[in-house]
């Protein structure tokens, strides 16, 4: 053994991890795979930069005899003088290795890990950038897919397409209201993502950028229409940061601009086809029209692309807001009713006469329709005349509250209530007016009127049936509700009367003597106590106000002049002259409670 050649034997160990540590129980711990870094930082340990190639020794190792064992330190070179062999000794120690082959035998070997590290990193880099994409791709694909199930998209070429128009609900306004989806690739993944992300992105129409609205109210007419110009009117709105408005809210809010714009080019139209007594007078964004006289109704368009517009808007002094948003609610459901009409059949007139044949065929000739019913198959009013006239109700509905609640403020006694009526329509509406005295309302329940609220007029209908109409003028309502609280008065005094045994003399709701009331009728009447001795007259006018006259026996009347003809005892119980009562010092909260005092104090006692 100890003569042969030397037998390399390579010696791997049982397992690929090394232990640990061996616990008591038996349980072995492994120690970790390196990663890929620490077993290359590992290798690269092993790497000895002074140590030159096989190659290199090979030709550096001179030709000559081994040296002897025992100089150790002694180098021996021979080199071939003329025709000898000449050899020379030197110390090794002695020789030292230059600087600069250390250091470019280092820079090779740097060179060569920074290569292996830069292949790496570029492979991390482009597996990364392929995950980036296919997870942007992946969130823009499901953005879209919920995109398409709200709104109408197609494909042309290599964009997406959408509509934001009502063409398919029935609309004929020109406008494409075409918008384009595009990606968003201008956040980086690998950073923190904010919550207001979105990998998709709509480009509407520069025209219908911001958010617009209708703007109706009624106001006194101007003076001078040519002062008119664009109406700037929008109202502020909190701010919303650009980033934060995501696709179904710019979407929503251009197909909000397109309708206002579609409503009001309508409007516009009508209001140059339509002859009336007053012309409509289009300015600019605005439409002005007189539904009465004195007043005006203004339809305006109100669009707003940025910010700044708007603060330019606004005034510095707050104004009351006078825009009537029933109106503007009620404009967006008549462009929807013409929309439908368009996609609806219309039901054509039926044929004028028919031959012989089926039954369905020859009743169609006696159930065709005449000329008045095809006419007014064709008239149909425009979306300008229908916002005029509930213009006019809204406007003449508000006068009769105001007016109402102004006479119930003012005027005290007697009571006047009113009672509105939730079901109503866009053109007529209904009022329930009680006029009652305080503390007396199961007695005096005489007048109640039910007020019909149209577009132009007014119906009154009383407790008994009969129709009173009158019209938009504000003076008229008040003059006849004025009137009726009069009658109230004696209504109350009749009501009371029989209430208290006394005896009604004389009733009359229209007075033909005594002075003459500007407003409506004086009515009086006359009741007489249960003993017929006292006798009480009241006349109670709109204007003139309340007179109350008592008649005394003529035994209890101081100041009545003897008589020659009257002289039997009997004439005595004879009622004596009136004597007026001097209303205002009586006691009492209001007229009805002071009747009551008076009627009790001229009731005898049993």
């Amino acid at each position: 053994m100890s003569g042969g050649p030397a037998v390399r034997v390579s010696i791997e160990s049982q397992c690929e991890r090394q232990v640990q540590e061996v616990s008591l129980d038996g349980l072995e711990t492994y120690v970790p795979p390196l990663s890929m870094s620490q077993n290359l930082a590992k290798l690269a340990q092993r790497i000895d930069f002074d140590q030159s190639s096989d190659s290199e020794q090979e030709s550096r190792e001179p030709r000559s005899q081994p040296e002897p064992e025992e100089d150790e330190g002694v180098w021996g070179v021979f080199y071939l003088e003329r025709s000898y062999v000449v050899f020379s000794r030197f110390d090794s120690a002695s020789v030292q290795t230059p600087q600069v082959f250390q250091l470019i035998s280092k820079k090779k070997s740097l060179a060569t890990a920074a290569q292996l590290l830069l292949k790496g990193a570029e492979k991390l880099t482009k597996s990364l950038a392929e995950n980036q994409e296919q997870r942007r791709q992946r969130d823009f694909n499901s953005e879209l897919l919920r995109l398409r199930s709200q709104w109408k998209l197609r494909k042309l070429g290599h964009k997406i397409l959408g509509d934001l128009s009502y063409r398919s609900a029935g609309s004929l306004f020109p406008h494409h209201g075409t918008f384009e989806v595009i990606k968003n690739t201008d956040i980086d993944l690998d950073k923190k993502v904010p919550d207001d992300y979105c990998p998709l992105n709509v480009q509407i129409p520069s025209d219908l950028e911001g958010s617009a609205y209708i703007k109706v109210s009624i106001q006194k007419q101007s003076a001078d229409i040519g002062d008119l110009g664009t109406v700037s009117l929008f109202r502020r709105q909190p701010k919303a940061k650009p980033a934060s408005q995501m696709w179904h809210l710019k979407l929503e809010a251009a197909q909000n601009v397109l309708l206002c714009k579609e409503i009001f080019a309508q409007l516009s139209r009508e209001a140059v086809q339509i002859k009336s007594q007053i012309p409509h007078i289009v300015v600019k964004n605005q439409i002005l029209s007189q539904p009465f006289p004195g007043l005006q109704l203004s339809i305006s368009l109100c669009h707003s692309t940025g910010e700044k517009k708007i603060q330019r808007a606004s005034p510095d002094k707050s104004k009351p807001d006078d825009h009537l948003y029933v109106l503007e609610h009620n404009l967006h459901q008549l462009i929807r009713e013409f929309h439908k009409q368009t996609l609806s059949s219309v039901v054509m007139p039926h044929p004028a006469s028919s031959p012989f044949g089926h039954k369905r065929l020859r009743l169609a000739g006696p159930m065709a329709y005449d000329k008045a019913e095809i006419s007014s198959l064709q008239q149909s009013e425009g979306l300008l005349e229908k916002i005029i006239k509930q213009a006019k109700h809204i406007f003449l509905r508000s006068r009769t509250a105001r007016t109402i609640d102004s006479l119930a403020s003012r005027i005290e006694d007697p009571q006047i209530q009113a009672h509105w009526s939730n079901i109503n329509s866009v053109y007529e509406s209904s009022v329930k007016v009680l006029i009652t005295s305080q503390g007396y309302e199961q007695i005096c329940k005489s007048i109640q009127l039910q007020l019909n609220i149209g577009v132009e007029q007014i119906r009154v209908v009383h407790r008994d049936g009969r129709v009173v109409t009158l019209s938009h003028q504000e003076q008229e309502l008040q003059d006849f509700l004025l009137s009726q609280m009069s009658q109230h008065q004696v209504h109350a005094v009749q009501q009371l009367a029989k209430v208290m045994g006394w005896h009604v003399l004389s009733f009359s709701n229209h007075v033909g003597l005594g002075p003459i009331e500007s407003i409506g009728n004086a009515s009086a009447i006359t009741v007489a106590s249960p003993s017929g001795e006292h006798t009480i007259s009241v006349r109670n006018g709109p204007e003139s106000g309340c007179k109350v006259l008592v008649q005394f026996p003529r035994s209890q009347a101081k100041e009545l002049l003897k008589s020659d003809v009257l002289q039997e005892g009997r004439w005595t119980h004879l009622r004596g002259p009136y004597r007026e009562v001097h209303w205002g010092r009586m006691e009492g909260r209001n007229f009805v409670y002071k009747m009551e005092l008076l009627m009790a104090a001229l009731t005898p006692c049993p």
